[in-house]
């Protein structure tokens, strides 16, 4: 045993005999730095597990009285503004997301042109990315479960269904220009892969705490149109500050869709058709920096400006605190270019 781990164990046997619990044990990293839950390698906030922390410290401490009326009496103990079940749903949460994140890296192997050893590593990468997927999937319901709220159950485990739903549209859309596409389509799809578990997180920690029925609409509100600020954001990024030659962008992302709804799919086909070459490559530096396609692509910041306001309005509905101001600034940053 190293002498680390020696006093590693040392110490959570001192903290034990003074009646303390050790810090690994009570999640205290979790609460010191819930930051470290949300960023990525492109430094991209995860911010799922951080915003249901702020909602659930921003709503406050349940209400004396139930909404039918009768004495609250949970044990639940409230530490640094929030309860433990909602932390737990926080944590839920984040392996909700992970555990999509890397079903999204399957890949279709049927469709390559291979080796066989290349091949047969594909295929295994596959197989982990499925059970691997599978098992934060199991704990998520599991810790679910846990929380003892059928109500929680009911909403993330429909946040799930949504996903898979999501994850099928998303698996169904291919690199050409989708012959029917409008910006109620993208919104939906959105809501489906981004913004249902964020909405129904946010919905589900207010139910935790008993919370009212305008608050926690309020919270889903939040959710919904933060998820929706931020994919939005997201898709601007290949039309902004890039060089031309490393320019490339979805078809589905939503200033090619705006652009397809405002001109017509043919004449959105023909200007793809132009930007090909005779390999088949397509130039999106020259599409990108057309002065159409920036049209679409201001009409998108404006959508995204629209919905980051309507997550601000959806604040309105909480006291004023640290934590509320924290998810005013996250939702300034997801509209703002």
């Amino acid at each position: 045993m190293g002498a680390r781990s020696l006093r590693s164990r040392r110490r959570r046997r001192r903290e034990r005999s003074r009646g303390r619990r050790p810090e690994r044990e009570s999640g205290g990293e979790m609460r010191a730095q819930p930051r470290g839950l949300v960023c990525d390698s492109s430094q991209m906030v995860q911010m799922r597990g951080l915003v249901v922390l702020l909602m659930s410290k921003a709503a406050g401490p349940k209400p004396s009285k139930q909404p039918d009326g009768k004495i609250s009496s949970d044990p639940e103990v409230m530490v640094d503004g929030i309860y433990p079940s909602q932390r737990s749903l926080a944590e839920i949460a984040e392996l909700i997301h992970t555990a999509f994140a890397v079903h999204r890296g399957i890949v279709d192997v049927a469709a390559m042109v291979l080796s066989d050893d290349c091949r047969d590593d594909m295929d295994f990468g596959n197989k982990m990315a499925v059970l691997s997927g599978d098992l934060l999937l199991a704990n998520a319901s599991t810790g679910l479960a846990r929380l003892n709220n059928t109500h929680v159950v009911e909403l993330m485990s429909s946040a799930i269904g949504d996903l898979v739903q999501g994850l099928f549209y998303e698996g169904s859309g291919s690199e050409q220009v989708p012959e029917n596409a409008s910006v109620c389509d993208y919104l939906d799809r959105t809501f489906l892969s981004h913004g249902a578990l964020l909405a129904k997180s946010c919905q589900a920690t207010l139910v935790l705490a008993n919370q009212s029925a305008e608050l926690q609409r309020s919270a889903f509100s939040y959710g919904r149109d933060m998820a929706a600020a931020h994919q939005l954001n997201l898709d601007m990024q290949p039309f902004i500050g890039v060089d031309n030659d490393a320019v490339h962008f979805s078809f589905h992302s939503a200033p090619a869709i705006l652009h397809q709804e405002r001109v017509g799919t043919r004449a959105w086909q023909s200007a793809v058709k132009k930007a090909t070459d005779a390999s088949g490559r397509i130039d999106f530096g020259k599409l990108a920096s057309s002065p159409d396609v920036r049209q679409s692509v201001l009409a998108t910041s404006q959508l995204c400006h629209l919905h980051g306001e309507r997550a601000l309005a959806a604040l309105a509905a909480l006291p004023p605190s640290p934590a509320r101001d924290a998810l005013t600034t996250m939702a300034h940053a997801a509209s703002v270019l």
